[in-house]
């Protein structure tokens, strides 16, 4: 087996290759990978199934949704890289120019960071997209994948590189690392010299370690404690429906809404039809109803579950949702401000001017006015699918595409100028 450090030496060799690619060698390895998913998808769902067996009885059952793939879910996959090959390169775009006093060209060009190195959880779609996002900003990648889905991973990489090796690409662009201890994690952290973005995408606890303990450059992906403020003159029905998908579509993702701000004008209309749908009517419907933490007010109003101070700072990635009563939007915003995870919240108003003022003061990665939180996805977003979502401000905020994986030089063109 591969030590991680001998994987990271053979990424940094063939960088060089990656800078020196054009565009349509590029697309052409991306389609290659796409179609090597689906040649190839008997052995990854055969992976995968080992794997699903393993997690059984050790994960929830929405973070077995989040292991599983499928057919569809592979062609899912497949898809999201025939994207990015038609999304336009953004290696040598010259961003900004000008001629310096002394008569020199200036030309402030979009570069490839070089190596990138992923650490990420259960998610084996995140493998296909991290790749094709690295190939084709022009960066060599790194893949640290969860154990729980290691064998998933491994049969998705082994295809991928069996493609970039069909069309004459060295197959180290594309890399696994095949330690999935903490020890593979701490050398990626430390891996200077090697490593020249790290982007840690997974849960609380992975995101703390790597931003608090990595020597080398890295990303905050964020938790997303993903709020709704329902206003005064929200429309009930756009109140119900957009709910009921932001916390049910896929409760197990990072845009899933986990706790929901109600005017207190309106929660003796809203609560109980908030009840119905996401309670009563999945009951009955044989799907799996939304446990409610309600505060002391919701609780004076409808049955729930008591919430305790901690649901509203809680990623609850499952069917629980926290709900406080608020006296306006300023009461809102500032709980907001108090317990967001900076990654998005949605207000659901009638009331431009309440609408911009909420745009305007929520300071996250995605705001969004009358529409489900879920649509904060790099697919969603038009960059064909995501490294991530960045919850910080330097370099790159919200989902995380081609642009965002670059950095830039300074080309200089004199005809002798000297200082």
């Amino acid at each position: 087996m591969k030590t991680t450090l001998d994987i990271l030496k053979e990424a940094k060799a063939v960088k060089r290759v990656l800078f020196s690619l054009d565009t349509e060698t590029k697309n052409n390895a991306l389609l290659k990978m796409a179609d090597a998913l689906i040649e190839n998808q008997k052995e990854i769902l055969e992976a995968n199934a080992k794997d699903l067996e393993k997690a059984k009885g050790t994960i929830s059952e929405v973070m077995l949704d989040r292991l599983a793939l499928s057919e569809d879910r592979i062609m899912g996959m497949a898809e999201g890289i025939r994207q990015v090959a038609k999304l336009t390169d953004p290696v040598g775009t010259i961003v900004d120019s000008f001629f310096a006093d002394k008569g020199f060209l200036v030309e402030k060009t979009r570069v490839p960071m070089g190596v990138v190195a992923i650490i990420y959880e259960s998610r084996p779609n995140v493998t296909s997209d991290a790749a094709a996002l690295a190939l084709k900003s022009g960066n060599v990648c790194v893949l640290r994948g969860g154990k729980e889905a290691f064998l998933s991973a491994n049969a998705i990489v082994n295809a991928m590189r069996k493609a970039l090796k069909d069309v004459g690409l060295p197959e180290n662009l594309i890399n696994l690392v095949q330690d999935t201890t903490r020890q593979s994690a701490n050398e990626l952290m430390n891996a200077v010299g090697y490593v020249d973005l790290l982007i840690p995408r997974g849960g609380a606890g992975l995101i703390k370690a790597v931003t608090e303990n990595a020597k080398v450059p890295c990303i905050q992906t964020g938790t997303g404690i993903c709020h709704i403020y329902v206003d005064v003159s929200a429309d009930y029905e756009n109140v119900l429906n957009i709910i009921e998908n932001a916390k049910t579509s896929r409760p197990s993702v990072c845009n899933a809404c986990e706790v929901v701000l109600i005017h207190e004008r309106i929660c003796d209309q809203i609560l109980p039809l908030l009840k119905g749908r996401l309670c009563e009517w999945r009951e009955a419907m044989g799907l799996q109803p939304v446990e409610l933490r309600l505060d002391e007010k919701a609780l004076a109003i409808i049955d729930g579950t008591p919430a305790k101070p901690e649901d509203y700072d809680t990623e609850f990635l499952d069917y629980i949702l926290a709900i406080k009563i608020v006296a306006d939007i300023d009461e809102a915003i500032e709980h907001i401000s108090l317990h967001s995870t900076g990654h998005s919240e949605a207000i659901i108003t009638e009331n431009r001017a309440r609408a911009k003022k909420f745009v305007t003061e929520v300071d996250s990665a995605a705001v969004y006015i009358n529409a489900s939180t879920r649509f904060t996805d790099g697919g969603e977003f038009g960059l064909g699918c995501e490294m991530g979502i960045s919850t910080q401000k330097l370099h790159a905020r919200g989902p995380m595409g081609l642009k965002e994986l670059t950095t830039y030089k300074y080309i200089v063109k004199g005809n002798g100028q000297i200082r």
